[in-house]
């Protein structure tokens, strides 16, 4: 396994906690990870990439060892502005390869098109979109982030790194029990009556009380002028979840310019997870054109 090691540094406000993997000097990939999720979520990728790469991946506000906001939710507004000041950090004179999961990705793909000079080249693991918002639906949804407010959130905690480690392998049964147990560590952290608890501000629960508007994504991602590597796991449920229809979801990708897109058989939404090695064939050379 790759040594990483952790910097933090101050970002808007926050103590911001970033992984790194490699040689300063080496060129520069930055990963943001996706929803309940932390950077070490990168460790089995970047193990696998074969170059040597200078590998940064932030904790995003409010989840591992980044402080939380204090906020009632969290918005996709302040993920774009952190990022901002991190590229500011590490690459402030040239632009970056971004490469982006889930949540991380929907991130990556907007910034890249409201900075297209801030991007050098971009890989989106997963990262669709989300189902797009009717305006009926607002009196709705503001109704329920007030009702949300009104109560604690909570996740699950755990009797052991173990069993938290067990429940990941519940979820994805393709991630091995080493891969599992090593995540676990990183993403619990024993509490004084010796429970494990999930390195993530429960206000992330919260339903967003701004709505997701997909032609405002699409106008970004028009926007964006880097080469997109777009990655899809083979038998992953997200689409399906996000209500995405395939006729939609070939509209979205054609919101892209140069976009050149791969699925990886034998694998879910956690395509980084379950095949590794696969992205890290299909994202290096991408990387060193």
């Amino acid at each position: 396994m790759k040594p990483s090691r952790s910097t933090f540094l101050d970002a808007r406000g926050l103590r911001y906690h970033c992984r790194e993997w490699g040689d300063p000097g080496a060129p520069l990939v930055f990963m943001t990870h996706g929803w309940m999720d932390v950077s070490a979520s990168f460790q089995f990728l970047v193990d696998a990439l074969r170059g040597d790469w200078h590998v940064v991946a932030p904790d995003w506000r409010g989840y591992g060892l980044t402080e939380w906001s204090g906020a009632d939710a969290y918005w996709f507004p302040d993920y774009l502005a952190d990022l901002e000041v991190l590229l500011d950090h590490y690459s402030p004179q040239r632009p970056t390869n971004l490469l982006g999961h889930s949540m991380g990705g929907n991130i990556a793909c907007l910034y890249a098109g409201i900075r297209p000079g801030r991007v050098a080249r971009l890989v989106n693991l997963e990262g669709f979109g989300l189902a797009d918002a009717k305006p009926a639906d607002a009196p709705r949804r503001y109704r329920r982030w007030l009702d949300s407010l009104a109560s604690t959130q909570r996740f699950r905690n755990y009797a052991s790194v173990a069993e938290l480690a067990e429940r990941m392998r519940e979820r994805n049964p393709r991630l091995t029990a080493e891969r599992a147990a090593f995540f676990a560590e990183h993403w619990g952290q024993l509490d004084p009556d010796g429970r494990v608890r999930l390195l993530s501000d429960p206000a992330h629960k919260r339903i967003n009380p701004v709505a997701y508007r997909l032609e405002e994504a699409k106008a970004c991602w028009r926007a964006i002028t880097a080469p997109v590597l777009w990655i899809d796991g083979e038998e992953s449920p997200t689409l399906k979840d996000l209500r995405i229809h395939a006729e939609d979801y070939a509209d979205r990708k054609s919101s892209f310019a140069a976009l050149v897109e791969h699925v990886i058989p034998e694998a879910g939404h956690m395509v980084h997870h379950d095949q590794p090695e696969a992205v890290a064939a299909l994202v290096e050379p991408f990387l060193a054109r």
